[in-house]
């Protein structure tokens, strides 16, 4: 899907001098990027996929949670940004843009109207003193010039502490931590809480417990956190370097048994394991007719065992059975709750 957001930014990454700083998430690629690489421009990512696409491509890439504490102040003269979803990561990015920048050193910064961007450009414009230019391609995508003054002493975006991690719930197992950037950050999700109080359903399809178990896109581990045990060790996998921070922090926090592994639906994992657990990202608002729920499925049935099971828990409107019937012999719905319901897969499809 094309991106006229993104194509603002497109001719300022081709005609980019000195240090730049391309700072790119889910919504700044698109399928075909068309410009070569650049040496002086470094691909910050939030996204490993993202990552290794571009590295692929031959661009220079850092894979982190938007974490700018390695460049000193004043050491940039670029910053690219097509902004994120999340307000807080905006914030977060316009905030270090003020600290990374040389005097006189500019942030071009481009989005869609109804994602807010003129909003977020009145913000930057009082957190850059007043240097802003606009540009336009239509009535709703807007790319911004911002220039650094020589001064600087505005105040702060509200970035909600974004750099930090907190706790954001408990329950009788564990106290959990979060942060602004991971999907579902600041609670424990119904979904996922829904399957692990129904989890033993699951089991005792199984022949025997399993020793390991596989978390797809792990969030900051809640599912993976309650199914690991002495006798079973969790690997838990997501593509986004915040939710990765988040998980291992609460795998360290409470000694889990089990791995964090930065990777797309499992891609460069080649184990085989009895038991795949899942909260896909494809809720209220999201698609399920599109590619993200075959790629779930997909890695789900590459990666599970042949007498496994796989336990996905959606919302109730959501066909996942009849997308998942192309993949796996036995699809079944075990339980609902009027919200969720919890759908095993087994049988994969070779």
């Amino acid at each position: 899907m094309k991106d006229f957001a993104f194509d603002l930014l497109r001719p300022e990454l081709i005609q980019a001098t000195g240090t730049t700083l391309w700072i790119a998430d889910e919504n700044a690629l698109q399928p075909e990027l068309g410009i070569a690489p650049r040496t002086n421009i470094i691909v910050i990512s939030n996204r490993i996929d993202l990552t290794d696409t571009l590295s692929e491509q031959g661009w220079q890439c850092r894979f982190t949670d938007f974490d700018f504490s390695g460049y000193p102040d004043g050491s940039i003269d670029t910053l690219i940004y097509r902004i994120s979803k999340e307000k807080p990561i905006v914030h977060h990015v316009i905030n270090q843009a003020i600290r990374l920048l040389k005097p006189g050193g500019q942030l071009f910064i481009a989005g869609l109207k109804n994602e807010g961007i003129k909003t977020y450009l009145d913000k930057a414009k009082k957190r850059f003193d007043g240097q802003l230019q606009t540009a336009k391609s239509d009535k709703n995508t807007w790319m911004g010039i911002l220039t650094r003054p020589d001064d600087c002493d505005t105040e702060l975006l509200d970035d909600q502490d974004y750099a930090q991690l907190r706790e954001i719930a408990s329950d009788a197992n564990y106290a959990y931590s979060s942060k602004p950037g991971v999907f579902g950050w600041n609670k424990i999700d119904k979904g996922s809480e829904f399957l692990i109080e129904q989890l033993p359903l699951f089991m005792e399809r199984l022949k025997q417990l399993p020793n390991r178990v596989l978390d797809l896109g792990c969030g900051y581990g809640y599912l993976a956190m309650n199914c690991a045990s002495d006798d079973c060790f969790v690997t838990a996998t997501d593509n986004n370097a915040t939710a990765l921070q988040a998980c291992q922090d609460n795998f360290t926090q409470h000694n889990i048994n089990g791995e964090v592994i930065p990777a797309n639906c499992a891609e460069g994992i080649s184990e085989r394991y009895p038991m795949v657990i899942c909260n896909p990202p494809f809720h209220q608002g999201f698609s399920v007719v599109g590619d993200l729920t075959d790629i779930f499925l997909r890695a789900t049935r590459r990666r599970l065992e042949n007498d496994g099971i796989a336990a996905f828990v959606v919302n109730l409107h959501i066909p996942l059975e009849r997308k998942a019937s192309a993949h796996f012999d036995r699809v079944e719905t075990i339980a609902d709750n009027g919200s969720f319901k919890l759908v095993l897969l087994a049988k994969p499809k070779r």
